[in-house]
């Protein structure tokens, strides 16, 4: 049994339990770290031959979780698991014989993850872990992407911007950086499909890739206007129930046919509200507002594994652990 330290033996005593500690737990409990393991573990170093031993896979993949839900970049990770008794605990690192794995051998491991395409991997187990709790109903998907800004400074070695990275208008603002398509189940709010692309793509050009192949109606916003009648969409037996254009909106009569469009477009607009509860807890949870790697490949692979730790967090409403929300 290992022993328990001095600082272990105060922490434990405490009277307060800390909002960290509370989603930490949460976090514990509802990840299928077995499913994760058994399909990480074909791809990890086995630590035959010479040079030193590779850490335990599952340590590694909770010090990748936390650094993904915190925000926080390699070294963030690493000094974070020094200050913070709650990660080091999740983690699972005794500091009395043992030392944080550091930042280069979660950069290695994260490389793995991009090579292997195994954040998408961690994306699908995920999801099948809930459709075993029966929290997947696949009849309907509602579409919609979000912007994530890139630095746009070109202070680097290039002395350029991320090429693969573009701007994008919104209203009477233009954004640079790249886009998050995401389909999301209708009746739970858990995201089933996610596509990265440049800024200035279309959100209606990725609709036929944010589809699982099952839905019987799909919401989308105004930007997916014209949806059914592309040709990858043609074929597909889906009611397409798309907002109408604000402009257009605006131009509705007051007489009983106007107010009856605009009640069904307020009908529309409440149940694709759904679709944002997963942007926020990337975005405002996660904190993940701004890309952190150059280039598409590397931030598509991190999305995956944060949509696919936000439907752990949205899905704790449907298995009654709703207690906190994210520490900050």
């Amino acid at each position: 049994m290992k022993q328990t330290s001095f600082s272990d033996a105060e922490f434990a005593s405490k009277k307060k339990l800390t909002r960290r500690e509370r989603f930490l737990a949460e976090i514990e409990a509802a990840t299928p770290w077995p499913a994760l393991v058994a399909a990480l573990l074909p791809y990890y170093p086995k630590g035959d031959g010479r040079g030193r031993p590779p850490m335990g896979l599952e340590r590694m993949l909770r010090m990748y979780i936390a650094q993904q839900c915190f925000g926080l970049s390699d070294e963030g990770i690493e000094d974070a698991i020094y200050d913070s008794q709650s990660i080091r605990g999740f983690v699972g690192i005794d500091l009395t014989h043992e030392s944080a794995p550091d930042a280069t051998t979660l950069l290695k491991f994260r490389r793995l993850l991009e090579k292997h395409n195994l954040t998408r991997r961690i994306f699908d187990e995920i999801n099948v872990h809930l459709a075993s709790k029966g929290l997947v109903m696949r009849e309907g998907t509602i579409v919609d992407a979000t912007l994530i800004a890139a630095p746009p400074s070109t202070k680097n070695r290039d002395k350029e911007r991320d090429s693969e990275m573009h701007q994008s208008k919104k209203g009477n603002d233009w954004h640079f950086g790249m886009k998050a398509h995401v389909g999301v189940d209708m009746a739970t709010g858990l995201v089933h499909s996610v596509v990265g692309t440049a800024g200035n793509v279309a959100d209606v050009t990725q609709t036929h890739a944010l589809l699982h192949g099952g839905e019987k109606a799909v919401l989308g916003d105004a930007g997916y206007q014209g949806v059914g009648k592309r040709a990858e969409n043609a074929d597909k037996a889906i009611d397409w129930h798309v907002a109408m254009r604000p402009s257009v909106r605006k131009t509705l009569k007051k007489n009983s046919l106007g107010r009856a469009t605009e009640k069904l477009e307020k009908a529309k607009a409440s149940v694709r509200a759904k679709v944002e509860h997963c942007f926020h807890v990337v975005k405002c949870l996660f904190k993940h507002r701004k890309t952190r790697y150059r280039g598409l490949a590397k931030n598509n692979a991190q999305l995956f594994t944060l949509f696919g730790f936000a439907n752990l967090v949205l899905a704790r409403r449907f298995l009654g652990t709703v207690q906190s929300q994210v520490a900050s």
